[in-house]
């Protein structure tokens, strides 16, 4: 092995407003390594992971690519320098082809005579899918067409035009489906295998110690420790990033079923149908936490959606049990239903408006006097209360959603739809990327809404979270129900699996 590191970073910082993201970080990855960078929300991974590929610029310290000085103006400059990244949310431009993505800020090599030789760049952007293992995504397609774990391939396709010396993956395996993610874990086997290297940024610990050859750990902006393959026991990295004990059982506690309780319909949806959905019925019921699991393009993100009335084709009727019925999203935010989207910079925040403005928007009407005056003094008490009692970090609440962790942004999203009273919460992805403590923390916050008899509709990928909260479970195959399971300590996801695949 060379012992000049592919990267190395000494003594790096950056601050945001009053927020000290990393107070002199000091990293080196190698040739052939997989470094894994883990830590909780907030803890600076993104924002190290950023410097490194020139989306940032650090405020103090220096870096070393292959030994030379290394200071990318911008990520282009980075990407021309072996250096790529996918980060965690979303990383497209929406309104242009799937192959103009991929070759973004390179077009020049198509253009002859002033005119862009499309057919050779999706030409090029097809060649580039296939080698990287994605054969059913079209150059020519509109980006916005494509689902939230597509345009997260379509990212990756991106970072290996040059097959790059460094690969940072930050938090996108959250985003892919088994079949994307086996795509992704192929090609850092693949780098290692060339003598490259990948910084490898996950909250799920043990996707960590099956992909990284090392990790290192960071709290509060501070480099913690680094720790070898052998020495990556679950229980000492939780306990190092979060900085206490936190229990491997962090599900419900109960491990029945309660069949003596009576759980009443909150929101009734029949005979559902849309391109994805084929004639779905369900009951989302007060007091009972329902999960939803299947295959990421089994239909049951769109479900979710339906039943807020996003579709404006959608067949059936979605109805709470008092009759409203359920047309648009308007009348679900009016009759307290909550939606927590997957793709949470995209639909569910406002990413360049304050935390204060995203925590209020949907409780404005009930803040207003008179029908129209709203007093900044409300405002604030407002949001001051819920990012207090959700725990959000941040500098003040005047500070944009932005610049906040993913966890973070997380927790605004939860702050918004609790401060407007809802009654139903609908939670698609609830925990993605996000780190052990926060998750642990939205667990016990289900818990406390089914105690309060609020309805909860979980979707989510993980068998093992589904399994851990749900009274009820319902598998979801090619847009069809297939099976509902109650809760049972003898549920396993052998069972689950058989009818979802």
């Amino acid at each position: 092995m060379d012992k000049t590191p592919i990267i190395e970073v000494k003594d790096i910082s950056k601050r945001f407003g009053n927020t000290q993201a990393l107070k002199k970080v000091s990293m080196r990855v190698h040739s052939g390594e997989v470094m894994g960078l883990i830590g909780e929300n907030g803890s600076g991974k993104s924002t190290l992971g950023s410097i490194i590929s020139g989306n940032l610029k650090a405020d103090e310290g220096s870096m070393l690519l292959h030994g030379e000085k290394y200071a990318p103006q911008n990520s282009f400059v980075a990407s021309e320098n072996g250096v790529a990244m996918i980060v965690q949310e979303q990383g497209t431009i929406e309104t242009i082809t799937v192959g103009a993505n991929i070759f973004a800020g390179r077009e020049g090599k198509f253009v002859k005579g002033g005119i862009l030789n499309r057919r050779q760049l999706n030409i090029e952007a097809l060649s580039l899918l296939e080698k990287i293992g994605v054969h059913d995504i079209r150059p020519e397609e509109l980006t916005n067409n494509l689902s939230f774990e597509d345009r997260k391939l379509v990212e990756v396709a991106r970072a290996f035009h040059r097959e790059p010396d460094l690969f940072i993956v930050d938090e996108t395996t959250t985003a892919l489906p088994q079949k994307g993610r086996e795509i992704l874990y192929s090609l850092i086997k693949k780098i290692k295998e060339m003598g490259k290297a990948v910084i490898f940024i996950t909250h799920d610990i043990d996707e960590l110690i099956m992909v990284c050859d090392k990790v290192t750990i960071l709290k509060d902006g501070s480099y913690v420790t680094e720790l070898q393959k052998s020495e990556m026991d679950p229980s000492l990295i939780k306990s190092l990033m979060v900085g206490r004990e936190i229990s491997d059982e962090y599900y419900r506690s109960d491990s029945d079923y309660d069949d003596s309780k009576e759980y009443s319909p909150a929101l009734i949806a029949k005979n559902l149908s849309t391109d994805r959905l084929k004639n779905v019925s369900l009951e989302i019921r007060n007091g009972e936490i329902l999960g939803l699991v299947g295959l990421s393009d089994c239909g049951m993100h769109e479900l979710g959606k339906a039943l807020i009335g996003y579709y404006k084709d959608l067949k059936g009727s979605v109805a709470k049990a008092n009759g409203v019925k359920i047309t648009n999203t308007n009348v679900a935010i009016k009759e307290k239903i909550a939606y927590v989207s997957k793709d949470r910079d995209s639909e569910s925040l406002l990413l360049s408006a304050s935390i204060k403005n995203n925590i209020n928007l949907p409780y404005l009407d009930s803040l207003s006097k008179f029908g129209f005056y709203i007093t900044q003094s409300s405002e604030n008490k407002h949001a001051s209360f819920w990012s207090k009692k959700l725990d959000v970090k941040c500098s003040h609440i005047s500070q944009p959603v932005l610049e906040l962790s993913g966890g973070n942004k997380q927790k605004v999203v939860l702050a918004k739809w609790l401060g407007n009273e809802s009654e139903i919460f609908i939670l698609d992805c609830p925990t993605r990327g996000i780190d052990v403590g926060v998750k642990e923390s939205i667990y016990h916050m289900l818990v406390d809404l089914k105690n309060q008899g609020k309805a909860i509709l979980m979707i989510s990928e993980e068998l093992a979270e589904i399994i851990g909260m749900s009274d009820r479970i319902l598998t979801m195959k090619d847009g069809e129900l297939t099976h509902e399971f109650l809760r049972d300590p003898d549920l396993e996801e052998s069972d689950i699996i058989k009818y979802m695949i």
